[in-house]
Formats: structure tokens, C-alpha cells, sequence
């Protein structure tokens, strides 16, 4: 599912990543962990190529057997809407749009006919319990409603891996609590492929493996 061999990454003269190396399984939930400034969220960009690894290195990422690391910028931006799909802390819902729009704009993107993309969006927001919120805009839903459309706008294009940035640190504790459980639904149902950064110690541990960043670093896995 996801090779990564010798990623490196600098900001000027401070070097974030150092020569990381991972191999993740189809149908895997894995959570990344580690004190703040260790390169987790940098590691979670560069996977998801929205960020480039430093040059100089011979650096490979794969995922489902390509090379993301020689494509250019347009042909990364088509692979990211078609095989990844993106959870953040912050919902970054488009407020002036109802909530079943802004689950089909990631679809529209990728040039799916209009009918398709609400079929499949009304079909994951019913799953994930939104049914009743299809016409909302942002405004109206509480949080976790909220971070459950961007669970549903993640998963539209049915990408084959999710990555997640601390997807329940803006949530209290039920709607955290119910978000974890959702993504090993979404795997048995889906059979998507997660990787979680999280500060969260509980969804952590529930994940198949934890992986623990040290100073750039991936020291353990658990």
C-alpha cells in the first residue's frame, strides 16, 4: 500500500525528517505519535504530497505501487484527489455552502457527473449519520457534526488511503470518542487505509500499530 524509503526534509538549516522509513498495509489503521516538533505533521504532508521531501536523497514514496516522487505538480494534484483523502483538526468546511456541497467538492473536482457525486455523498453522510443535516450549512452543525462532514468529504472519491492530523483535537470527548470508532467502521466497510496523527493516547492505542517520532525520527512501533 504505502513504500517510503530515505525522507529527508530541511527548512533552512534545521533538518525535520531524518531518513524516514515506513512500509504501511492495505486495510491498516496506524497512528503516528510523538512530542510536538518531532516531524509528524511534515511526515503526514509528504505522504499525502502536499508537500515535496528534500532533494539530494534517493528518496522513494509508492503508494498502491506508483512513484509519487517523480511525478510534477499537476499529476501529483490529480493523483491527491483521486487516491487520498484528507482530515484535518479544523473541519476547513466552505461556510457559504450546504454540507452535502462541500462532501461533493472533492468529486466535482475530479470531474464525476453531478448526480453520481450527491448519490455517493448522501450515501456516506447517511452512514455516518448525517442524513438529516444534507441542506445545513456549517453554522448550523455542532462540531462533530462538522468533522463528520469532512470525514464524508475525505471519503468521496473513495480514496485508498485517509490521512488524518489530529482529526479529534478540536472535539470534546463524546464527539472524539465517536469520530475513533467511525474510522475502524469506515475501514471494515470501506476497507480504506488510515494513518493518524494524533496526540490522543486512547486512539493511539486502539489504532493496528503505533508508530512513535523522536527528533525527525520513527524510533518505535507498536
Amino acid at each position: 500500500m504505502i513504500r517510503a524509503r530515505h525522507i529527508h526534509k530541511f527548512y533552512g538549516n534545521l533538518e525535520v525528517l531524518k531518513d524516514v522509513e515506513l512500509d504501511i498495509s492495505p486495510g491498516e489503521i496506524v497512528s503516528v505519535v510523538g512530542a510536538s516538533g518531532a516531524g509528524k505533521t511534515t511526515l503526514l504532508q509528504i505522504l499525502g504530497t502536499l508537500d515535496r521531501p528534500s532533494p539530494g536523497y534517493p528518496t522513494r514514496i509508492e503508494l498502491n505501487g506508483q512513484d509519487l516522487t517523480g511525478m510534477g505538480s499537476r499529476q501529483l494534484a490529480r493523483f491527491r484527489n483521486e487516491h487520498i483523502g484528507f482530515i484535518f483538526q479544523f473541519h476547513q468546511l466552505l461556510p457559504e455552502f450546504t454540507a452535502l456541497e462541500n462532501v461533493c467538492i472533492p468529486a466535482f473536482i475530479k470531474g464525476t457527473p453531478k448526480e453520481t457525486a450527491e448519490k455517493e455523498a448522501k450515501e456516506l453522510m447517511v452512514f455516518l449519520g448525517l442524513g438529516h443535516r444534507l441542506t445545513h450549512k456549517p453554522a448550523a452543525l455542532s462540531g462533530g457534526e462538522q468533522q463528520r462532514v469532512a470525514v464524508a468529504r475525505a471519503l468521496v472519491n473513495k480514496p485508498a488511503v485517509v490521512l488524518a492530523d489530529e482529526p479529534s483535537g478540536n472535539l470534546d470527548s463524546a464527539s472524539a470518542d465517536r469520530l475513533h470508532q467511525l474510522f475502524f467502521e469506515l475501514r471494515d466497510t470501506y476497507g480504506q487505509t488510515f494513518i493518524i496523527v494524533t496526540h490522543n493516547e486512547e486512539l493511539a492505542e486502539m489504532a493496528d500499530r503505533k508508530l512513535t517520532m523522536v527528533d525527525g525520527k520513527i524510533v518505535s512501533h507498536s
